[in-house]
């Protein structure tokens, strides 16, 4: 494995790189063919403004350092970044590249946005050698191009990440979990969209059809005690045509529902599956038969776990994307034949001589 002490030694490695590299941050995902290129050296926050809410830190810092540091100033990452651990069965630690890299994101996504969202500037090195940097503590922009969105989810196929650059917002007084018991997939659905397109600021929505208990679907409100309190009155009254609702109080359950914990251990097929909410139940019914299956985004995403060796294709096309988070074919993914010629046209661009290899992950 090949590990940069900092920027310039990254450049000259990849630089003069005869081989496929794959691009590696705290380990924390299944490692596939190509030479390790590890990050975890180029570690450290380089700034910290809580008055300004923003962060700046190299790609390899581990998420849980940046979230203590946030946390004693009471502040947080919105956007709920998941950590893939306990789905995979893996160790190591998440770190802040492989987290823009992916544009992790967790439950919080409805109301706070992606992680894209919250990302204000990159540097990065791309397939050539040279470092390209955009959006917060710009140097050296590239026409045309918004970096900054584009290394958002790309999974290292454009260049590796040596810095970042983060909006991050304070931390909640409160939270509470509004329960529903009973629904079916599309009540479910139905009622999740009521409840997001209120004006009562619903910061998780998801819904768990199979339990031995029942299906229950859940709704977060965070904020001011007296907020928080005032809006779910407001919303019990708003989903009454639902049936009875239990108020919880915290937020205890959402990260297993942000770490896909339902799925860990279980050794099955994992796909992650992004698709129109009102589509999401009719593509559930169509899995296979053994599948589970559980929604989060208010049914944006689908958390789908199959037998092994599953053919997802057979669900035939729909209005979305999905890609396999775990399993034999990891990163075999699902997406329009338009997504797929822009993804080969950037590449192309950014990483001329194919030496990065993509994230399974």
């Amino acid at each position: 494995m090949m590990t940069p002490a900092d920027e310039a030694e990254l450049c000259a490695m990849v630089a003069g790189a005869q081989a496929p590299l794959r691009v590696v941050g705290g380990g924390t995902r299944s490692f596939g063919k190509g030479e390790r290129l590890s990050l975890s050296a180029l570690r450290g926050v380089e700034v910290y403004e809580p008055g300004a809410l923003t962060l700046v830190a190299r790609a390899g810092t581990p998420v849980v350092e940046v979230e203590a540091l946030l946390a004693a100033e009471g502040q947080r990452l919105a956007f709920e970044p998941m950590d893939h651990r306990s789905l995979l069965g893996t160790t190591g630690e998440p770190t802040l590249g492989g987290m823009v890299a992916a544009n992790v994101s967790g439950p919080r996504r409805v109301q706070a946005g992606a992680c894209r969202d919250a990302l204000l500037g990159v540097r990065f090195v791309d397939g050539r050698g040279q470092v390209l940097r955009n959006g917060g503590r710009v140097m050296k922009n590239v026409t045309g191009y918004d970096l900054v969105k584009l290394m958002a989810g790309s999974r290292g196929m454009l260049g590796a990440l040596t810095e970042v650059s983060l909006k991050v917002l304070p931390g909640v007084e409160t939270a509470v979990t509004l329960i529903l018991h009973g629904l079916d997939d599309r009540r479910a659905v139905a009622a999740m969209a009521a409840a997001l397109g209120s004006p009562f600021e619903v910061t998780g929505a998801a819904h768990l059809p199979a339990r031995a208990g029942g299906p229950l679907t859940l709704l977060r409100l965070e904020g001011f005690s007296d907020s928080v309190c005032y809006r779910a009155g407001r919303l019990e009254a708003l989903l009454s045509a639902f049936g009875e609702i239990e108020v919880e109080q915290g937020d205890a359950r959402w990260a297993d529902l942000r770490d896909v914990r339902l799925f860990a251990g279980s050794g099955r097929d994992v796909w992650r599956i992004v698709v129109k909410a009102t589509e999401a139940p009719g593509l559930v019914a169509r899995l296979p038969e053994g599948a589970r299956a559980f929604y989060d985004w208010g049914g944006g995403l689908v958390w789908a776990e199959l037998p092994a060796g599953t053919d997802l294709s057979a669900l035939g096309p729909f209005a979305g994307h999905a890609r396999q988070v775990r399993g034999s074919g990891c990163g075999l993914s699902a997406h329009p034949p338009a997504i797929a010629a822009l993804t080969a046209a950037l590449r192309a661009q950014f990483d001329p001589r194919g030496i990065f290899i993509c994230d399974p992950a």
